[in-house]
């Protein structure tokens, strides 16, 4: 078993979609977008999990809607550092 392969924080996988979902993406270049991660993920609980099925199953409709809340305030607060950081 190869802990990087097979083990991951599911938070990645709501900020990456939340990031696409805003199109950041498209205007901005792979060093932003990285450090827009690190910065969201950094404000993040860590939700380790295996398979992407576990949390499917597992997690409660209101926890879901909570975490989504959570990455969402994270990502907005990481685009606010980085627009300060920019314009000094």
């Amino acid at each position: 078993m190869k802990l990087d392969d097979d083990i991951h924080n599911y938070y990645e996988h709501l900020v990456l979609a939340h990031i696409a979902e805003l199109k950041l993406p498209l205007a901005n270049d792979e060093d932003y977008i990285a450090d827009l991660c690190c910065l969201a993920l950094n404000q993040l609980p860590p939700r380790y999990i295996r398979y992407e099925v576990d949390m499917s199953f597992y997690l409660a409709q209101s926890e879901r809607q909570q975490m989504e809340m959570n990455t969402q305030d994270a990502v907005n607060k990481a685009i606010q550092f980085l627009a300060k950081k920019d314009n000094k």
